[in-house]
């Protein structure tokens, strides 16, 4: 059995308890509409919905339909509308076709011929059919469905490999740009070119941060004009291979001083970090741990004066390191469930001293997540730091003289396994 046929079975057994538990007879799952820019014939750039794209071994169009049925087994509705104006997209062909039942629909009629207790998830409601008796968007369905997307299949991780192999070759092309002193603009050409991708097709927008900009944790601008000496780059960017994200950050500089020294330590700990992604490991735990790899760095390289622990109860440490360690990461970047304790849709939010956490849940076999741990300069919270925290036992000349830098943080993707973690970022 192929890793495809594996992970359709996996679906079909998820889908056949969801049915059980909800009294349905079948599960329409849509990827979704074009949508239009307000008052204009532009559409916006279509990503189809994860549920639908989960099932299939390539980039769905809109308007694309899978049916699952515990009794007919699992449907295609392809969309088979005549257009002059665009390419339109082939029939799906190949031999994974095999399970499927491949049928080309003009429009949703059909949705009113299934029988029984069917459940529709659409973020498009306005193309059902005007008469119905589906469910529409169950949110205990979604709940349920939520909860087991972050245990990915085997396929599912070939593809998440897949993506960090040709974004890491980006990386490289990138790097190569910053050390040749290209602009952000181009460093991004750069990497979009080594990796074999649109700007469009990109999982998120690319973070490319020069000098200070590498502090600024979404960094959106790319600036087309070199600095006069670039002293670092932070680039944080992934490909997406049939619907499946990589998501990498990698820190460079020219510096041979303290920063370049705290690249590395952050680099080290790091990797210190994935090695406690075992079964079972609450999350938090190495978030917590990232914390206090930050102080003992903050504390090393003469940052700040303080012990670990003073710096952890004042909350130093987060002036310099102010988000979580990381996510789950597949079919969407941050992907869903992370809060999620079980299929009902109980929520544990994260505590109060790690608010931005997207992760609560134990580590579970076949999950994959991001260790992204950093630290900034943040112009802001180092001026909220000064007005509030007496005695910080921050250096703040040598923080003045960082400052130009902006920041470091490094990402890799790490599948959680009973025989420790695998790093798809550096295998």
């Amino acid at each position: 059995m192929s890793l495809y046929q594996a992970h359709l079975q996996a679906l079909m057994q998820r889908y056949q308890l969801a049915c059980d538990q909800f009294q349905l007879d079948a599960i329409a799952v849509h990827a979704g509409s074009l949508t239009h820019y307000a008052l204009d014939d532009l559409s916006h750039p279509f990503h189809p919905a994860a549920f639908a794209q989960q099932w299939l071994p390539y980039d769905l169009p809109a308007e694309t339909w899978v049916v699952y049925s515990p009794t007919q087994g699992l449907r295609l509705y392809w969309p088979a509308k005549q257009d002059f104006w665009h390419v339109c997209p082939s029939a799906p062909t190949g031999t994974w076709t095999d399970p499927w039942q491949i049928i080309a629909a003009a429009d949703t009629d059909w949705l009113s011929e299934l029988s029984g207790r069917v459940a529709v998830l659409t973020q498009s409601p306005h193309v059902l059919p005007r008469r119905h008796q589906l469910l529409v968007n169950p949110e205990h369905l979604i709940h349920w469905l939520n909860f087991d997307r972050a245990v990915k299949t085997e396929w599912e991780i070939s593809q998440l490999r897949r993506a960090n192999e040709r974004a890491l070759v980006g990386h490289a092309a990138a790097e190569q740009g910053f050390l040749n002193g290209l602009s952000e603009l181009d460093i991004h050409r750069a990497y979009l070119i080594a990796s074999e991708q649109q700007q469009i097709d990109e999982p998120y927008g690319a973070i490319v941060g020069l000098n200070e900009s590498a502090a600024v944790l979404h960094y959106e601008r790319k600036n087309l004009t070199p600095p006069e000496q670039s002293h670092t780059l932070l680039i944080d960017a992934g490909v997406k291979v049939n619907g499946y994200a990589s998501d990498i950050t990698r820190t460079s500089t020219t510096d041979r001083g303290v920063f370049r020294e705290l690249v590395e330590r952050v680099d080290a700990y790091q990797r210190q970090l994935v090695e406690l992604c075992q079964v079972g490991t609450p999350y938090l735990a190495i978030h917590e741990a990232a914390l206090r790899y930050s102080a003992d760095t903050l504390r090393a390289t003469g940052i700040c004066s303080l012990s670990v622990d003073e710096q952890l109860a004042k909350r130093v440490t987060q002036v310099f390191f102010p988000h979580g360690i990381g996510h789950l990461l597949g079919l969407q970047v941050h992907d869903v469930g992370g809060h999620q304790q079980d299929r009902s849709g109980m929520i544990e939010k994260p505590p109060e001293h790690a608010p931005f956490l997207r992760l609560t849940r134990p580590l579970a076999e076949g999950s994959v997540i991001t260790i992204e741990p950093g630290l900034y300069f943040i112009p802001m919270l180092l001026t909220k730091m000064q007005a509030e925290i007496g005695k910080h036992g921050c250096d703040l000349a040598l923080i003045e003289q960082l400052t130009p830098f902006g920041g470091v943080r490094i990402e890799d993707n790490i599948v959680v396994r009973s025989a420790g973690p695998e790093n798809l970022t550096r295998p």
